[in-house]
């Protein structure tokens, strides 16, 4: 098949993320992840649009927390159904027209037509399309010399909250789960134009057998656009134990398909865990087997040095894979935000932290530590 016309994606320029509490949401962002706060709606936007918002940024990684103000919004319409959770994905591209055009002809299910605005001598221009990613709508943006993130967001006089501290550069990956993932494959590949990455299946079965004698499992594929890097990585339950999956376990939690995590590209993961670790942050438990294997690991991979002391990453519990000689990537999963909150509502949504040594891909030991990990703490929380 004769590839398709790219929709020139540039980046993805935002999440947003639609919440029940904006001011617990602020105190994470800001104290925990040392995010700055940039701006927020004008009252005029707050009431229009029926939710009030706050924009945080790190590097190039920008989040838009929204929380509704009484009934009828798009936050409150998201939040009747669901946990707190991404609710758009917001994507600049080159030319907005043409992106509009290819992706209405190729199937795509516009919400509403282009709207554009004006600032100065900066321009917006914008729409959203409905997706198979459950309730998270995908915007397109192209911006020509416009300065606010979006048309209603009043900037602040000065950045508030943190520093970035931390080294957060931008958005590596975004995963989603679903029930069923073929239909979404084929709409990224025939709708969206990006192609396969990589892909991998395994079934758990030696996680727990201590505990009910038998693991779950899950089939994932990711997709990317070459051109601008944008990658999806997807999940969904693998047979025999479909139900006890933990990814269907995030499609109960989060009453639909959806995101589950995002990774946060970092300069230096060391540091970053550090400094997260000593202002409360928690993470998703690493065992010390698995460090007690990592040499060995690392030789079968090819990967024949790392710079870090396995002993810090032991003590940190960074997760390292590779592809070959000097080629690696480290990587830590936040706990889930309902485990971080203590609130349900909160939702199975979490972070990724990750660096990259070389390797561009997903390591199959990592994402099956990640799946483990994920397990032992459902089954610590007597679920599944």
């Amino acid at each position: 098949m004769s590839k398709v016309e790219s929709i020139g994606i540039k980046r993805v320029e935002a999440l947003h993320y639609y919440v029940r509490d904006l001011e617990r949401s602020r105190r994470f962002y800001t104290e925990k992840l040392d995010f700055q706060e940039t701006g927020a709606s004008s009252p005029e936007l707050t009431a229009a649009a029926a939710q009030r918002s706050a924009v945080f940024q790190a590097g190039e990684c920008t989040i838009v927390c929204s929380q509704p103000i009484g009934e009828g919004g798009r936050a409150w319409r998201y939040l009747r159904k669901h946990p707190d959770g991404v609710g758009t994905i917001v994507f600049e591209v080159e030319d907005i027209a043409r992106a509009f055009r290819l992706l209405d002809g190729r199937g795509g299910t516009p919400i509403d037509e282009i709207h554009r605005a004006a600032d100065g001598d900066g321009t917006y221009a914008s729409f959203s399309i409905t997706t198979p990613f459950g309730d998270t709508t995908f915007r397109f943006v192209e911006r020509r010399g416009y300065r606010p993130l979006f048309p209603g967001c009043a900037p602040h006089d000065a950045p508030r909250g943190g520093h970035n501290r931390l080294g957060i550069a931008r958005f590596d990956h975004i995963t989603s789960n679903f029930q069923t993932m073929a239909p979404a494959l084929l709409w990224m590949e025939h709708v969206l134009g990006l192609e396969p990455f990589w892909k991998i299946a395994f079934h758990t079965d030696d996680v727990a057998k201590a505990a009910e004698g038998h693991g779950s499992g899950l089939r994932s594929a990711v997709m990317w656009d070459p051109v601008s890097g944008v990658k999806f990585a997807n999940n969904e339950p693998y047979r025999p134990h479909f139900k006890s999956s933990q990814i269907n376990i995030f499609n109960e939690e989060h009453r639909g398909d959806g995101v589950q995590h995002v990774a946060l590209a970092v300069d230096d993961i060391l540091l970053t865990v550090r400094e997260m670790r000593a202002r409360g942050v928690e993470f998703m438990p690493t065992p010390a087997a698995y460090y007690d294997l990592l040499p060995e690991r690392l030789r079968q991979l090819g990967v024949d040095q790392i710079d870090e002391d396995v002993a810090a990453l032991r003590e940190l519990e960074i997760l390292v894979d590779g592809d070959g000689a000097r080629s690696y990537l480290l990587q830590i999963f936040l706990k889930e935000s309902a485990g971080t909150h203590r609130d349900p509502d909160a939702g199975p949504f979490f972070f990724e932290l990750i660096q990259r040594k070389g390797d561009r891909g997903f390591g199959a030991g990592n994402f099956r530590a990640l799946f483990e990990s994920i397990e032992r703490q459902q089954r610590a929380g007597g679920q599944g």
